[in-house]
C-alpha cells in the first residue's frame, strides 16, 4: 500500500461531495462546466494526447486551486458568466498583471509560479476545444500567445561541508534523514515515507524505490554516503524488514530543518536565491542533485538515479551550483600540441626504422666474415696436414 502524506485522495473526493449540488462562489454555468472537466480528468476522457490516462488525486488537488481562483477572477474582473467567453486579450492581459505584481495572492504577495496558472489554464482550454470538436465545432485556441516560461526556482543550496555541518548539530534521527535525502536525492515526502527496510538491499549498498511509490518509474540506486549509518541507525531502531524506514510526519519534520538551519546558519540567502532558515525536505533534492551532477559520468545515469524522464530537469534542480572548470594543462596540452608530437613521433619512428636496416646489415656482414674466417680455417688446416706429410 502507497502512503499518500498529503491525503489527497481523501481531500478530493470529499470536495466532490461538496460541490454535488454546485461550486460557491461562481455561476451555475461554470460550475457545471467545471465539475464536467474534472470528471473527465479523473476519468481520462478527453485528456491531452501527450499525456494519457487519468490524472492523479494530487495533480487533481493542484488543479482545482488553480482552476478555481481564475474563474472566479475571470468572472469578478471580466463580468463573465461563461468562462469560455473569455477572449483573447481579457486573458494575455489578466496574466501580464499576475506577472507585474499588479494581481496578488489574498495575503499581499506576489505570485511565483505564474507558469503553473498558465499551464493548467491551457490544459482547461484544450479539453473545451477537444470536446467541442467531438461535436462538431471548432473552438479558436486563445492561448497559443500566452507566455508560458517559467521564473527562476528559488531553494536552499548547501555544498557538503555545509550538510556534515548541519548534520553535526541535528538530533540523531534526524541526522540519518538528511544523509540519507542528501545521498539518494529521493522525493521528498512522497517516495521517502514509502521506503521500506525491505527495500534496503547488498548489506545496504543499494535502495530500491518501487514503481508503485514513485512519481515516474522505479529504480534501484546505490547508497554511497549513508549505508552505514543507516545500518546503525536500523539496529538502534530495532526496525524489522515491512517497517517504514522513517515513520515521520511531514509538516514536523520540514517545521525542525528550518529551526536547525536558521541556528546553524542564520537568516542570510543562499546561493540558491532562498534564506537558510527556509530549508526543508525538498530542497534535498535539489542539493543532491549539485552533488552528484559532477560525479556521474552520463547524463542518462543521472536521471535514472532521480527518476526523471527528461534531461532539462537536471538543470532546474541543479542551476550548476556547485560545478568546477575541471579542465588540466595536461588536457590543453594534448590539444594544442599534439600535430607537433604526431610528427616527433613519425621523426622518431623514421630514425628507429634507419637503425633497425643498420643493425640488419652489420649482422648480415657478421654472418658473412663468419662464414668466410670458417672456410679460411678449414682450408689452412688442410694446408698444414699437406706440409707435414710433405717433411715425413
Amino acid at each position: 500500500m502507497k502512503i499518500d502524506p498529503y491525503k489527497s485522495k481523501e481531500r478530493y473526493l470529499k470536495w466532490k461531495k461538496d460541490v454535488e449540488s454546485g461550486i460557491p462562489g461562481i455561476s451555475e454555468f461554470n460550475s457545471c462546466l467545471i465539475k464536467r472537466y474534472f470528471s473527465d480528468m479523473e476519468n481520462g476522457i478527453n485528456i491531452s494526447s501527450v499525456k494519457k490516462g487519468s490524472r492523479s488525486y494530487m495533480r487533481l488537488i493542484a488543479l482545482r486551486t488553480r482552476v478555481l481562483f481564475l474563474v472566479r477572477e475571470f468572472e469578478r474582473r471580466f463580468k463573465l458568466e461563461k468562462i469560455t467567453e473569455i477572449t483573447e486579450e481579457q486573458l494575455c492581459s489578466f496574466f501580464v498583471d499576475m506577472r507585474n505584481g499588479n494581481i496578488t495572492k489574498s495575503n499581499g504577495k506576489n505570485f511565483i509560479a505564474i507558469r503553473d496558472y498558465i499551464c493548467d489554464f491551457k490544459a482547461f482550454w484544450h479539453w473545451h476545444q477537444k470536446v467541442n470538436r467531438k461535436k462538431g465545432t471548432e473552438i479558436l485556441d486563445i492561448t497559443l500567445d500566452l507566455d508560458s516560461r517559467g521564473g527562476k526556482p528559488v531553494w536552499v543550496y548547501l555544498n557538503e561541508e555545509e550538510v556534515k555541518k548541519l548534520c553535526d548539530n541535528a538530533k540523531y534521527e534526524y541526522a540519518v534523514l538528511i544523509w540519507f535525502l542528501f545521498d539518494t536525492g529521493i522525493r521528498s515526502p512522497t517516495e521517502l515515507i514509502n521506503v521500506k527496510v525491505s527495500d534496503l538491499y547488498n548489506d545496504f549498498r543499494e535502495l530500491q524505490i518501487r514503481e508503485e511509490t514513485s512519481k515516474t518509474f522505479g529504480r534501484k540506486i546505490k547508497l554511497l554516503l549513508c549505508k552505514e549509518k543507516l545500518k546503525e541507525y536500523i539496529r538502534n531502531k530495532n526496525l524489522q524488514q515491512d517497517d517504514y524506514l522513517f515513520d515521520i510526519c511531514p509538516t514536523v519534520v520540514n517545521r525542525y530543518l528550518k529551526r536547525l538551519a536558521y541556528r546553524v546558519f542564520g537568516d542570510k540567502l543562499s546561493p540558491a536565491g532562498e534564506r537558510y532558515s527556509k530549508l526543508t525536505m525538498y530542497d534535498f533534492r535539489h542539493i543532491s542533485c549539485c552533488y552528484w551532477l559532477p560525479r556521474y559520468k552520463s547524463e542518462s545515469a543521472l536521471k535514472y538515479r532521480f527518476g526523471w524522464k527528461k534531461s532539462d530537469k537536471i538543470h532546474y534542480y541543479s542551476e550548476l551550483l556547485g560545478m568546477s572548470d575541471t579542465i588540466r594543462e595536461e588536457d590543453l596540452l594534448v590539444d594544442v600540441t599534439k600535430t607537433e608530437i604526431e610528427k616527433k613521433l613519425l621523426q622518431s619512428e623514421k630514425k628507429n626504422e634507419i637503425l633497425q636496416e643498420r643493425m640488419d646489415t652489420m649482422e648480415k656482414t657478421l654472418k658473412e666474415l663468419s662464414e668466410f674466417i670458417k672456410i679460411a680455417n678449414m682450408k689452412s688446416d688442410i694446408l698444414e696436414k699437406q706440409y707435414e706429410k710433405a717433411r715425413i
